[in-house]
């Protein structure tokens, strides 16, 4: 099965900017309830995930960061403890299942590597869910 029948379009989804700031993904991710966030850029191409994670370590690990001052912080500055892979628009089912149990979603590019949706980890357990309960069946 091909992933676009489990996209779900780049319009509908929640993310963020290289140039964004820190204060502005921290309220985003509340705002929504999310734990992570794709990064595209001014063209449309997919740079990586910003995790709660991420945010949190940098506010650990640097002392002169603090909540008040997060909106001086661009994303640039903090670094990705995890590489959130994507997939091509022509991947199957099957290419998804082992980057789903390491990725709360699987950001879908299409040729160019333009961002084109995402795929979350919750449909790929329900297919897979889906598949064993038919396979019982036979």
């Amino acid at each position: 099965m091909n992933v676009a029948f489990f996209l779900v379009p780049k319009d509908d989804v929640v993310f963020v900017s290289p140039e964004a700031t820190m204060r502005q993904a921290l309220e985003k991710l509340d705002h929504h309830g999310y734990t992570a966030l794709p990064i595209i850029d001014h063209r449309g191409k997919y740079i990586g995930t910003i995790t709660e994670g991420d945010l949190l370590r940098k506010l650990k690990d640097s002392p002169e960061v603090s909540f008040e001052n997060t909106d001086q912080i661009p994303l640039s500055e903090i670094p990705f403890r995890k590489k959130n892979k994507p997939v091509p628009i022509n991947a199957d089912m099957e290419d998804l299942i082992s980057l789903a149990t390491e990725q709360n979603f699987v950001p879908v590019v299409d040729d160019n590597k333009v961002f084109i949706g995402i795929i979350r980890r919750s449909d790929v357990i329900q297919y897979c869910y889906d598949y064993l309960k038919k396979m019982e069946k036979e």
